[in-house]
């Protein structure tokens, strides 16, 4: 019986977390829905949830942590986050990341989600000053990220059936 995967996704700046999101799907066969639009009690019918949005002063955007806030208690549940982040590319760390998931990763874990992967790469950033000059990060998520998209997403899909083996973290830029 194949896994019934739902992503949850709030991208709306440049679309870099949709990208990324996209590359998750097409690999799980998962359905994007936003916040707004998921229906907290059918992901109990999920086997895996993944959480994304872009980080914005690091934490993921509030309609993603407002969500997390109003979801129920499950009973080890899995799921995974992923982000994009407009900080400067040499700058996104497996450690970086980590901590601009931490908010998502406690509330999720409080409600009793098993996180079994995080996934974070760079964003396009245009925000204030750098508008100006074109921003940072330019072209990113590019391919090479996308690819490690789809890698981690058959990484999930592999493991999935075996609760026993830790699955990398996949942070690196």
């Amino acid at each position: 019986m194949p896994m019934k995967t739902l992503l949850v996704l709030y991208s709306y700046h440049h679309k870099n977390t949709e990208a990324v999101a996209r590359a998750f799907a097409q690999i799980l066969g998962a359905p994007i829905v936003t916040p707004q639009e998921v229906n907290p009690a059918e992901l109990a019918a999920c086997d895996l949830v993944g959480f994304g949005s872009g980080i914005d002063s690091g934490r993921h955007y509030a309609p993603l942590l407002a969500l997390a806030d109003r979801l129920p208690t499950v009973s080890a549940k899995k799921a995974f986050i992923f982000s994009t982040c407009g900080a400067p590319a040499f700058g996104v760390t497996r450690s970086f990341i980590l901590k601009n998931h931490s908010a998502l990763r406690e509330k999720l874990q409080a409600k009793g989600y098993t996180i079994v992967d995080e996934f974070g790469c760079p964003g396009w950033n245009t925000n204030k000053l750098l508008r100006f000059f074109g921003g940072l990060n330019r072209g990113r998520p590019n391919a090479e990220d996308l690819q490690r998209a789809e890698d981690s997403a058959r990484n999930l899909e592999a493991r999935m059936g075996d609760p026993g083996q830790s699955l990398p973290l996949d942070v690196t830029n």
